[in-house]
């Protein structure tokens, strides 16, 4: 069945047009586009359109530990004290509760304006590192959560091995991530075989996690598809990736593979200049998550010098602390006019600091997730984000000042409507299936935290 909406204003890649009809057809795909229309009574009529936009890196199951690990501890609080809390919530999940977490965590994506969704997915086992019969169990919670809340999903299963850079085996709290490469292609059939079309990606951890055959083997075994890793996120990890690898993570990730258009680098946070723009060169995604990365003091990303090789870059809600797409994006940029002092230090003259994020972050999702989105032009997806023209921080504006006042000045949501392949599944600001998603995810979290 096709779907028509039209807009008064639509973001489209020429620009913005007035009075846009966009048909989307019964698989999905944008069928027409047409600007300078005249609206008809059955259509979806509607203020502002803007494409939607990937979350290209989330680990949908921390969203029940969000707001859980913000107490001081004895010493100092960093990332690695974070990644225990993270052990003792993970390893009270099990697939029932991962699918009602995982949904909710879409559901907020989708009402945030985010219409797919990166799936960095290390739950495979269960908590003492015994595999289920199924061996897709877990990956098959948070396919079918991604189905019930209707959000586009590139599942990327994570391959995760050792404890460390020294060869140390897998702690009892990461005994449920683990896998050898045998077993990880047991698991990637496993999947492919009930889920044959999932869009999927292959996710070696980190560095950290793996040794360097397993890593060449990884990737040599799925030469199609998109490839995720952390990487660069602490200096602690810097520090010792020099010490056992004789260089700092993107420097021998750079050097040692083949990173071309289908990697995405999430974080790279700590790079010299070199690193930095020979990274931005290689056609790579920077997977950069502003939150998450603020939330655990991670440091800022090098963007003026990245962006000024052209470097690629998407934005991801990873730990789910909180899910807001405009938030990301603002805080990304405050991040850089802090450590720049100076305002608007990647849009160039003339230009729309709002527009130029928002529209940097559409291709750079799009790419990493290899999802057939990003933009509204005939043969892309049908993924749409409608505005409420009359929302406070929107009123009296046009153009890239919609996109300005969403990003850094809008104290609620002004997401109205939106659509994941010609489907509505947010109205009026609501996903259409909130009550149901909302009272699981408090029944479960009521049950495995209380």
């Amino acid at each position: 069945m096709e779907t028509t909406l039209f807009c008064k204003h639509a973001l489209l890649p020429e620009g913005w047009g007035e009075n846009v009809r966009i048909i989307a057809d019964d698989i999905g795909q944008i069928k027409a586009v047409m600007a300078d229309a005249s609206p008809s009574e059955h259509e979806h009529l509607t203020d502002i359109v803007v494409p939607g936009m990937a979350n290209l890196h989330c680990h949908g199951f921390q969203r029940a530990m969000a707001g859980l690990a913000e107490r001081a501890g004895p010493g100092s609080d960093n990332f690695w004290t974070w990644r225990e809390t993270m052990y003792q919530i993970a390893g009270r999940i099990d697939p029932k509760a991962l699918y009602a977490i995982a949904a909710m965590a879409y559901m907020e994506m989708l009402e945030s304006g985010f219409t797919a969704v990166g799936e960095f997915h290390y739950l495979h086992h269960q908590p003492d590192g015994t595999p289920y019969d199924n061996l897709a169990e877990m990956s098959a919670q948070v396919i079918e959560a991604a189905r019930r809340s209707g959000i586009a999903q590139t599942l990327l299963p994570v391959f995760y091995n050792r404890g460390g850079f020294n060869n140390q085996p897998l702690s009892a709290r990461q005994k449920r991530f683990g896998n050898s490469l045998d077993g990880y292609e047991k698991l990637i059939f496993a999947i492919k075989t009930q889920f044959p079309d999932i869009q999927l990606g292959v996710a070696p951890h980190s560095l950290r996690a793996l040794n360097t055959e397993q890593l060449s083997a990884l990737i040599a075994a799925f030469p199609d598809c998109p490839v995720q890793i952390h990487i660069a996120e602490q200096m602690r990890e810097v520090e010792e990736c020099r010490e056992y690898l004789g260089a700092s993570p993107v420097r021998w990730l750079l050097d040692h593979n083949n990173v071309d258009e289908r990697w995405c680098l999430v974080h790279a946070t700590h790079m010299d200049m070199q690193e930095t723009e020979d990274l931005a060169r290689s056609g790579a995604v920077a997977g950069l998550c502003p939150i998450t990365e603020a939330n655990l003091g991670d440091g800022l990303f090098p963007a003026s010098p990245y962006f000024a090789q052209n470097g690629r870059f998407g934005i991801g809600s990873d730990s789910c602390v909180r899910i807001d797409l405009a938030e990301e994006l603002r805080l990304f940029d405050y991040g850089q006019r802090l450590t720049g002092q100076c305002r608007t230090p990647l849009a160039k003259a003339d230009q729309s600091s709002g527009r130029t994020l928002f529209n940097l972050a559409l291709s750079g999702g799009a790419q990493a997730l290899g999802q057939n989105t990003g933009a509204i032009r005939t043969g892309m997806q049908a993924d749409f984000v409608t505005l409420d023209m009359n929302h406070p921080a929107l009123i009296s504006r046009s153009g890239d000042a919609w996109l300005d006042g969403w990003i850094y000045a809008a104290p609620t949501n002004p997401v109205c409507d939106v659509f994941v392949a010609g489907k509505q599944v947010v109205k009026n600001g609501y996903h259409i299936h909130r009550k149901n998603i909302e009272a699981d995810f408090q029944h479960t979290l009521k049950a495995m935290l209380q």
